[in-house]
């Protein structure tokens, strides 16, 4: 099916910046004219003012007039396990939101979803028992008791605390996310937090091999978060509120470098960077990764833009690790989100609609890569003893 392809505008809001320069009083009437008289040239046309200077790049919906496939997708090549999605994020509050998220699972071919609970304690309690009627199809995890970190007994304590969890049914533990602020839950000034190489977490890490039960980790964020705000800036406004520029927290290469501290002092734990460890924009750093920790894993929740803007690239690195890359979408439980992401991984489709305005291209995945990336690398890695 062919259909042109329409540029969908989320919230583009850059502050004013319109889509040309506008002229400013000095240069108002001189077409053409740059600043100081110049004549200005973009790649080879005279640039001439008109009724398009004055609009916003927020307004500004081209529509496209390209003329290109479009392959619905409804259900996944292979049954497929999401080993990344969310309580809150799922909106999972009853039974029935639970019943409804099978159903659509079934319509798409999600065999399995992994939770991340947020939670240890009661609250983990709690909610083994709302998944417990579907407990084939789900597989919880738990969170890090981050309770008095500085108490003596800490470590003692976090890592009984998980094997607890262990006991209730917990497979994993996760998302750990430290963007700079630690994985504690208070705010604390610098070299009171705790960060994933911290010492206090050995035992805690320890342990996870010992359950043979995997982390998964998120570190840094998206590095664009690090640079300026404004016209220059990579992601869209929508993401505005993630900058961490001039923040109280470590830089980005900082941030990576804890974790790779962590993952070379424990290399008997399994460790899963989520979101392609946030190094999806440098997948010939993120290599280099993968060679020197066996240990680490990765899932692509959340980073479809990422791999789509680099689909060739993209294809290459998701064979080259074909047995260590694992599917997870970290974007609610909307069937029409599932099925994006199985027109990217499974056609060739181009100029695809993404999520933050860049156009995304089909990776065309093999089958051979295909199956590994939806399936069979989670029943490899992950824990699936039962209680």
């Amino acid at each position: 099916m062919y259909r042109s392809a329409i540029i969908p505008m989320t919230a583009l809001l850059l502050l004013g910046v319109s889509c040309s320069q506008a002229p400013d009083a000095a240069s108002k009437g001189e077409p053409g004219k740059a600043k100081g008289g110049a004549e200005e040239l973009k790649y080879g046309i005279r640039v001439q003012s008109g009724p398009m200077d004055s609009i916003l790049l927020k307004d500004y919906k081209p529509a496209s007039s390209l003329v290109v496939p479009e392959t619905m997708v409804p259900k996944a090549k292979y049954p497929v396990i999401d080993i990344h999605s969310h309580t809150f994020m799922n909106g999972i509050k009853t039974s029935e939101d639970v019943a409804a998220w099978v159903r659509t699972m079934d319509e798409v071919g999600i065999e399995k979803s992994i939770v991340f609970t947020g939670a240890t304690g009661a609250d983990f309690d709690k909610q083994v028992e709302l998944f417990k009627p579907y407990a084939s199809r789900f597989q919880l995890w738990c969170d890090l008791d981050t309770t008095n970190i500085d108490a003596p007994d800490y470590p003692q304590r976090a890592a009984a605390e998980l094997e607890r969890c262990y006991r209730m049914g917990a497979r994993g533990i996760g998302e750990l996310s430290d963007k700079g602020s630690g994985l504690q839950s208070e705010k604390r000034p610098r070299g009171q937090r705790l960060h994933y190489d911290d010492p206090r977490l050995d035992l805690l890490w320890k342990k996870c091999a010992e359950l043979k039960i995997p982390v998964n980790f998120h570190v840094a964020d998206h590095p664009s978060c690090w640079q300026p705000l404004g016209p220059n800036q990579e992601r869209t406004p929508d993401f505005q509120h993630f900058n961490l520029l001039d923040k109280d927290v470590p830089s980005y290469e900082e941030l990576i470098a804890m974790s790779d501290r962590m993952l070379e002092r424990n290399p008997k734990t399994t460790f899963i960077a989520c979101h392609l460890r946030n190094q999806g924009n440098n997948l010939g750093e993120l290599s280099k990764a993968m060679e020197r920790y066996p240990n680490l894993f990765l899932d692509i929740s959340a980073r479809d833009y990422e791999i789509g803007r680099q689909p060739r690239a993209a294809a290459k690195f998701l064979t080259r690790y074909r047995n260590r890359v694992m599917f997870g979408t970290d974007m609610g439980r909307d069937k029409e989100m599932y099925q994006g992401w199985w027109r990217l991984l499974e056609t060739a489709d181009e100029y695809l609609p993404g999520r933050v305005w860049w156009r995304l291209y089909g990776l065309e995945l093999t089958p051979q890569v295909l199956e590994s990336l939806y399936r069979s690398n989670a029943l490899k890695i992950l824990n699936w003893e039962k209680l």
